[in-house]
């Protein structure tokens, strides 16, 4: 139960309010009922203790009204104390102890204290968490590092005790494999789990707590009931977990988390994360042989990426007075409202530290930072209630799988605080979308990154290295840029990509002037090691330093910039679960590596190699305006990939080219491929599938309801309402997944649409009072709402 507080006179002393507080309490005649609470309510404290072992108060400001805070310097030693307070809420009250922890009291608004460090990456096992528990089991420091651990029961015996001791020093009695089925986008967290308690029984019925090597290392799960693609059947269902030693173990809650592959009974991936090991394994390989080839020792390649997460948060009332936000987290109908993103106010705009966002966030971040997840930027995005939050960037593997955690936090955070955090990729139409820009690199296990030219010509004695890789990433796009375009083939980006927020639907390269130069003449025969050139900026002003700009600028056009050490795949969704953007990825450049090998084991010269590829393939860069008219025609003249619409772009999966480029990189053989095409169209129509539900839903109880009440005609409306139902009836009597997806797509960009405008245009003319659906107004601007209800947890 949500209670906003207000300020009370008490002759005992100094009133006081309780914000950002939450009570969970059980009433006999209600036990089942949770409502939101919106009368005033007020709360006195029991008794005033003195200040050496009670509460006082000291004076602040929560959403424009005078209030007075709990002092976490005034609070008692222990970690938590029971505080007896008075709660009166209309006529009724009652007396509860209420647990105030001063780690949250000082987290959530009250006198912070000094920074601290203390409970940062806790939760995580890992490092110097991990060998203070592995060590006590007679295990070295460092033993995880290794992967090869798994292969020996005998030390996965004394790592699952090292985990148990870890897990049950902080509380947690419950473990589960956490694993990542395909096509998860509208699962909570894009994860399933089965937690099992640590608790068991001996012989003699005495309980105790138990966790074995062969628990850690494998369990059995049912295949069938998660998107397989025909890979798994109810008569055929068995499917197995087993630990990913190269992400961590964390814990939340009473529980540990073990990051798992899902695999069914036959050894095909049912997951995202399978592919993904895959593609950095084989990747790693051939830049092994490239490296060799080139007279350049290394023993492996990393694949690091960073992710910027957006976001929209959104009032919690407001959603549940929209049946499409709830259930397919897309407005399908909703008319502007006379401000949205015209001003550029919101982007970096401050965060408003009265409002719930700002808590909310700062909160996101603390849950993060326990798990070990370095969470490090905050701030606004270009569209009113829009933000982003973005890691440090990392590893692969590990990478993917803090993103879910940070998905799945933002989402239960964002509720204890009165809002609802919106990751689909186009929730609003006329204001910009959400994307999940993808900044990807390589480096090699000496810390030398690909892309970082000055760096790798240092570090590998070889400065020929870098036109030979750039040569190869530019011909993988070029040959395999349908690939890339499929990879980000989410319902979302129908509505985003392309439309002036986000770059469009064809696949090129951005370099800049300066490589590009540098390319051509290394084309030309010049073989002069790449030198980044720099420029000097002065502001005019004497006492300002002078700035020193880098060789490129930004292209936010582009879908796949070359932003310095490393590319960024801004097409990407904010909805996705990146694992099968960066699997074709990392298969593209095992391709090329390979390509350029094999040639150079022939007898070719490294360079004359690298010349041939990049003049047979440098359409693929593209230093323009990606959102001028004459892009497209221009692409299409190129032969690049111009894929439109989502289903045409999934169907790029099982084109032969792109099922031998995976089956000989050992990636996906081609049942793993036409499974996966399936789980994508189908995620795709049943999305629309749902959208059109919401439409007819909304139409039938709101908006013809509300024009009959207003005194209109709704005669448009009920037409509309028929196109929609004959639509889904298309998609449901088509007679394969391809069919489906493609009427499905007709049905939501063309009938939708129109259908769309008669709802806009009724919304308009109808009176406020009348209209029972939220509104944008009521969905997009925070800020504005301050002062109107308070939303505290």
């Amino acid at each position: 139960i949500l209670i906003r507080f207000r300020t009370l006179s008490s002759p005992q002393g100094p009133s006081l309010q309780l914000c950002l507080l939450f009570i969970r309490f059980k009433m006999a005649a209600q036990a089942s009922l949770r409502n939101m609470l919106t009368v005033p309510a007020t709360v006195t404290p029991v008794e005033r203790r003195s200040n050496g072992s009670g509460v006082s108060v000291s004076r602040g400001s929560f959403f424009g009204t005078q209030s007075t805070r709990l002092s976490k310097t005034s609070l008692p030693k222990a970690a938590s104390q029971r505080l007896p307070v008075q709660v009166s809420a209309g006529s009724t009250g009652f007396t509860r102890d209420l647990y105030l922890s001063l780690d949250e009291q000082a987290y959530r608004g009250g006198e912070e204290g000094p920074a601290s460090l203390q409970g940062i990456g806790e939760n995580l096992f890992t490092g110097a968490v991990a060998d203070e528990y592995l060590t006590k089991q007679g295990l070295a420091a460092g033993t995880l590092k290794d992967p090869s651990w798994v292969k020996d029961m005998a030390v996965a015996d004394k790592v699952a005790l090292a985990v148990c001791e870890w897990a049950l020093d902080r509380g947690a009695t419950s473990w589960c494999h956490w694993f990542q089925p395909m096509a998860a986008a509208y699962r909570h967290g894009q994860s399933a789990q089965v937690q099992m308690s640590l608790l068991s029984f001996d012989s003699e019925g005495k309980p105790r707590f138990n966790f074995s090597g062969k628990q850690l290392l494998q369990s059995e799960t049912d295949g069938s009931s998660y998107p397989n693609g025909g890979m798994r059947a109810t008569h055929t269902a068995a499917a197995y977990l087993t630990v990913d030693p190269e992400s961590p173990i964390f814990l939340r809650g009473d529980a540990f988390f073990i990051p798992a592959c899902f695999c069914s009974f036959d050894g095909k991936a049912l997951d995202e994360k399978i592919p993904l090991h895959r593609s950095v394994q084989c990747m790693s390989k051939a830049s092994v042989r490239l490296f060799k080839n080139l007279g350049v020792t290394i023993t492996g390649m990393v694949n690091n990426i960073g992710l910027e997460q957006e976001l929209f948060l959104v009032p919690r009332e407001a959603y549940f007075r929209r049946l499409d936000l709830q259930m397919a987290g897309r407005t399908v109908m909703g008319k502007l409202p006379p401000r949205g993103q015209e001003g550029s106010d919101h982007y970096m705009g401050p965060i408003n530290t009265a409002g719930p966002a700002m808590n909310a966030m700062k909160e996101i971040q603390k849950e993060c930072f326990k798990i070990g997840i370095p969470l490090v930027t905050r701030h606004r995005e270009v569209a009113p209630n829009q933000y982003e939050f973005a890691p440090m960037f990392g590893p692969v593997v590990g990478q993917v799988d803090q993103n879910l955690m940070v998905m799945q936090i933002i989402e239960e955070v964002a509720a204890r605080h009165g809002l609802v955090a919106l990751l689909q990729e186009k929730p609003f139409a006329g204001i910009n979308g959400s994307g999940k820009h993808n900044n990807w690199s390589l480096t090699t296990d000496c810390g030398a990154q690909l892309f970082n030219p000055v760096q790798l010509a240092k570090k590998s004695g070889n400065a020929s290295v870098f036109p030979i890789v750039m040569a190869a990433i530019i011909s993988g796009i070029d040959k395999y840029g349908d690939l890339m375009r499929m990879s980000i083939a989410t319902p979302g980006n129908d509505f985003r990509l392309g439309g002036m927020e986000a770059p469009p639907a064809v696949i090129s390269t951005y370099l800049g002037e300066d490589i590009t130069n540098y390319l051509t003449r290394f084309l030309g025969g010049d073989d002069t090691p790449y030198a980044p050139s720099t420029a000097l900026i002065n502001l005019g002003v004497d006492i300002l330093p002078t700035l020193t700009a880098p060789a490129e600028d930004r292209n936010r056009t582009s879908p796949f910039p070359f932003g310095g050490s490393r590319f960024e795949f801004r097409a990407v969704g904010s909805s996705q679960n990146v694992s099968l953007v960066n699997t074709v990825l990392n298969t593209i450049v095992a391709e090329e590596f390979n390509l350029i090998s094999e040639r150079i084991e022939a007898g070719e010269d490294a360079i004359a190699v690298a010349k041939e590829t990049l003049e047979a393939h440098i359409q693929a860069v593209f230093n323009g305006d990606g959102y001028g008219e004459d892009w497209l025609p221009e692409a299409e003249r190129r032969g690049l990939a111009v894929i439109p619409t989502q289903p045409s772009a999934i169907q790029r999966f099982t084109v032969q080219k792109n099922v031998d480029l995976f089956s000989r990189n050992n990636v996906f053989d081609p049942t793993e491929c036409a499974a996966r095409q399936t789980v994508l169209l189908d995620n795709y129509t049943g999305v629309v599938e749902m959208e059109v539900g919401c439409m007819i839903d909304m139409m039938n109880q709101h908006v013809i309801p509300s024009m009959k009440a207003a005194g209109f005609s709704p005669t448009g409306l009920e037409e509309g309402v028929r196109a929609l139902a004959e639509g889904l009836s298309k998609i449901h009597s088509a007679d394969s997944d391809v069919a489906k997806a493609e009427i499905a797509n007709t049905v939501r960009l063309e009938t939708m649409e129109e259908v769309r405008k008669l709802c806009d245009s009724a919304e308009a003319i109808i009176p406020e009072e009348l209209w029972t659906i939220a509104t944008y107004k009521d969905l997009l601007f925070l800020d504005q709402h301050m002062g109107a209800t308070v939303y505290t947890n």
